[in-house]
């Protein structure tokens, strides 16, 4: 007994996902000790050669997301076979999304409104010039870039950067036209599958570079952050930021177990990797191609599972959106902006609409929250108040992004599979 237990230890820690827990610890351990002992300048400088590393695996990944996610929808979608299954397929989807994001922006506004981490808090010397950055894109949140953000003009371009939800649209209306041609197809549509095999072949290879990838984003942050005092600064308002996350963790986890039964347990060993990647590297969108693998060999059929990610990262990001009703309010609080319950409510149902088009905006939660602060006279420089924080809030928001998208195509995966068994038995 004590030997298989040794042996479950060992196969642990030379897996994947014990490499990226050790990659972890190693980087905030080496970013912390040269914080400590090297000049600001030299730490700087060190950061963003070391950061180098996660942005090389990043850009590895985001190299196969596109044809992954083109080859994988389209064969996806033609083996449902028709405009209606994929109607009911699609109708599930975002009827999940979206009550998964009305539940996790309403955790985010209890929690804020419960324990109030704005009020009384003295963030003394805040660069209010660093919030340009992010303040200068709210210009794009308005309902015809939205549209423009959804259909794309060209699948080209939105290949080349990458544009999810344009590619998701564009592969749609080519699978469905594909299944429509029947026989005839059938060649064009081997080849992708084929390809997307291919495209599943190049993650195994790529993963190998994650343990690299998070070592050099965790000390690249450590480097540069006194993680100590930040904590210490902001302990109600990221104490307050993690018992909702936390929250929100129990609750989809209990949805999970309702749904799935006993495979929840099965689910979420299966996700531990991505998980760890996603909190490493703060990209949800950075195990992408790796989750969309383990959802297979969970048993998540792959026309499903081809066809809710990629509107799961679109439409489903369960901890971002609660971060957004969190970090609106608490500028608000701060600035001693009074909103009442209703215009809270009002916030909350624009935050929910705003969000849906700006995947893929580099730090897009503050972006979304900047133009929500815009639209209810909140002080947009506010957005400078959270900045020192967020890379550890989004390390938290990135997990729990990608632990909503598994549950959600898990759970659709399994009402479209036992549907298909009740009209098997009918038949």
């Amino acid at each position: 007994m004590q030997q298989v237990t040794e042996t479950k230890k060992k196969s642990f820690l030379s897996g994947l996902t014990g490499q990226i827990l050790i990659a972890m610890v190693l980087g905030a351990a080496l970013g912390i000790t040269l914080h400590h002992y090297i000049s600001p300048e030299a730490a700087l400088s060190f950061s963003n050669k070391i950061k180098m590393l996660a942005t090389i695996f990043i850009r590895l990944v985001q190299m196969i997301i596109s044809p992954l996610v083109f080859t994988t929808l389209v064969v996806g979608i033609a083996k449902l076979g028709d405009i209606k299954t994929v109607g009911r397929v699609g109708g599930k989807a975002l009827g999940w999304f979206f009550t998964a994001s009305f539940i996790s922006l309403l955790i985010g506004l209890f929690y804020v409104n419960i324990l109030e981490p704005g009020v009384g808090i003295n963030l003394g010397h805040v660069d209010m010039a660093s919030a340009t950055e992010v303040t200068g894109k709210t210009q794009n949140l308005s309902f015809e870039n939205f549209v423009e953000h959804i259909v794309p003009k060209s699948i080209f371009e939105a290949m080349a950067t990458n544009e999810i939800l344009q590619i998701v649209v564009f592969s749609i209306f080519f699978g469905l036209a594909a299944a429509s041609l029947g026989n005839t197809v059938k060649p064009v549509i081997g080849a992708l599958d084929k390809m997307s095999h291919i495209v599943l072949k190049m993650v195994n290879y790529v993963m190998n570079f994650a343990p690299i990838g998070v070592f050099g984003a965790i000390a690249g942050v450590f480097a540069i952050r006194d993680a100590e005092e930040l904590i210490i600064t902001y302990f109600k308002f990221f104490g307050s930021f993690l018992l909702g996350i936390g929250t929100l963790w129990v609750v989809l986890i209990a949805v999970g177990y309702i749904f799935l039964k006993g495979r929840m347990t099965e689910l979420l060993r299966r996700i531990v990797g991505p998980l760890a990647i996603a909190f490493g590297t703060t990209s949800s969108e950075a195990v992408f191609p790796k989750l969309t693998e383990e959802l297979e060999s969970f048993g998540v059929k792959d026309r499903i599972v081809s066809f809710m990610l990629p509107l799961g990262y679109s439409f489903n990001l369960d901890g971002s959106m609660m971060y957004m009703t969190f970090a609106s309010i608490f500028i608000a609080q701060f600035y001693k902006v009074d909103l009442d319950l209703g215009t809270q409510m009002v916030m909350l149902l624009v935050l929910m609409l705003t969000s849906k088009g700006i995947a893929g905006v580099p730090r897009a939660s503050l972006v979304v929250v900047a133009a929500t602060c815009g639209m209810f006279k909140i002080p947009v420089e506010g957005i400078a108040l959270i900045l020192p924080i967020d890379h550890f809030c989004d390390m938290f928001r990135s997990a729990t992004n990608v632990l909503g998208n598994a549950l959600a195509t898990s759970v659709v995966g399994q009402w479209e599979g036992n549907e298909e068994t009740e009209v098997v038995s009918e038949s």
